[in-house]
């Protein structure tokens, strides 16, 4: 088999007239198919036959678990997450009972395959909890599953709800990954968002993390915020660098105020323009890879000597519903409200409202509303945009060895597609590869969406957020 075309680890050429041409709404890809195609006639039924096939067969696939904690004491106006604002902490502690109900009805169908890798506390707020309501979530959790010896503890935490002493607790949980929300440093943007953040604050809690022994930090960015400009989001990236995060995720904010209402209470009069916006992420690329970081793909940014730039130099890196992932594919447990898991060739989703999911372990089930089983199409187009979105290029061959399907013959309307866009220089294509051009990359996602069965039938993209 001939070598791909080797580009650079992290090069990009931004093409300004190529970005507008395709800055159309779509997916992430964190999974495929996405979540909205997910049907409810996948519930809990499904999902234990599942759980059981992997328990009996023996499965070694590596575990993973994601525990969704909705809870935020204020609230954000450009959020989208599946959220509960609330200053009552009884409503927490109810929740935390709740979680340890679902493990209880999920431990007897796992088995004794119950070793994790990764286990990802997001929100919400994770950090709203009491530490002793942490400290119960985390034995129950430790009770029913086996670490694994190079396991990844990660969580999210929002400085404005990390007090001194918080990181020092956190490490002595097992945690050893933290993402921070900061957004933007300005104090415009930040009020006009309604996330006051003080960059001391945040500097306490890096500081912190890494006085005892994290051993990554995550900084989450977004561009395209009420009150941003080019200068603005210019001294942002100043302190960002600064602080020297081991790895960035930069997000676009997608404005949609009939989907999310917290939306309405920004004036669209304060968004930057399109064009602005466009030189806020030019800016913001340029100066983190000057600044030493390896542009992993999508929305991410890494230092070279990251776990996350290590495996994609390695062909190791994998997409699931956290983003970029060092694990090889993994078994995914979702406990929690709206929470999404994968076993074996499935994906499953949780009720999404507290109500339901209570009711629903109270009848003694698990909480699970809606899923899916993917057929032998959805596993190769699977495969197929995974190795896009993680490593800019995919062997032809590899995929009919895997699959056995004669890829020209059976992907013949994308290849039509690719050629357009081999013709814009978003990618080359030849007898064995597909590989995507420094000036695609950015574009990855339009990429991908070529084999996107569902888009191609639908051609429903209103609730994705933008390409850029």
């Amino acid at each position: 088999m001939n070598a791909p075309l080797i580009y650079p680890a992290g090069e990009l050429v931004i093409d300004p007239v190529l970005i507008r041409r395709h800055d159309v709404s779509g997916p992430r890809y964190t999974s495929y198919p996405t979540a909205d195609r997910f049907v409810e006639a996948f519930g809990a039924t499904e999902l234990e036959q599942w759980l059981t096939k992997r328990n009996i067969g023996g499965i070694t696939q590596p575990l993973s678990v994601y525990v969704h904690l909705p809870f935020c004491q204020s609230i954000c106006y450009y959020c989208g997450c599946n959220k509960v604002v609330t200053r009552d902490h009884g409503r927490s502690a109810k929740y935390i009972k709740y979680l340890e109900r679902e493990l209880a009805v999920l431990a007897p169908l796992l088995g004794p395959n119950n070793r994790i890798c990764q286990l990802h506390w997001g929100g919400g707020t994770p950090t709203f909890l009491r530490r002793e309501e942490m400290s119960t979530l985390m034995g129950a959790l430790n009770a029913h599953f086996t670490c694994s010896s190079d396991f990844e503890c990660a969580i999210e935490v929002d400085p404005r709800q990390a007090p001194p002493g918080t990181m020092e607790f956190l490490a002595t949980l097992g945690f050893n990954r933290v993402s921070l929300g900061v957004q933007d440093f300005d104090a415009e943007v930040q009020k006009a968002v309604h996330r006051i953040q003080p960059e001391d604050m945040t500097r306490r809690v890096v500081a912190e993390a890494r006085a005892n022994g994290f051993r990554s930090v995550n900084f989450d960015l977004i561009y395209g915020l009420p009150k941003q400009s080019l200068d603005s989001f210019n001294r942002t990236l100043d302190r960002v660098i600064e602080h020297d995060p081991d790895r960035i995720a930069l997000y676009s904010y997608a404005h949609l105020p009939t989907v999310f209402k917290p939306q309405r209470r920004i004036l669209s009069a304060d968004l930057p323009s399109p064009e602005t916006k466009l030189q806020i992420l030019t800016l913001a690329i340029g100066r983190l890879t000057r600044a030493g970081y390896v542009y992993i793909g999508m929305d991410h940014f890494a230092r070279p000597n990251d776990e996350l730039a290590i495996a994609q130099r390695q062909g190791r890196l994998q997409r699931n519903f956290q983003g970029y992932s060092t694990y090889p594919e993994s078994d995914l447990i979702g406990l929690g409200v709206s929470a999404i898991g994968r076993i074996g060739p499935t994906y499953y989703q949780n009720q999404k409202r507290l109500d339901d999911y209570y009711a629903t372990l109270d009848d003694g089930k698990l909480p699970v509303v809606r899923g899916l089983e993917l057929g032998s199409d959805d596993l190769v187009r699977r495969a197929v945009i995974q190795a896009l979105a993680c490593h800019f290029c995919l062997s032809i061959e590899s995929i009919e060895d895997a699959y056995l399907v004669n890829f020209r013959q059976y992907f013949a309307a994308e290849m039509t597609d690719l050629r357009r866009l081999q013709e814009e220089g978003l990618v080359d294509v030849t007898e064995e590869w597909i590989t995507v051009t420094p000036r695609g990359r950015l574009l990855v996602r339009i990429i991908c969406m070529v084999f996107d069965r569902y888009l191609r039938e639908a051609r429903a993209r209103a609730n994705y957020s933008r390409v850029i």
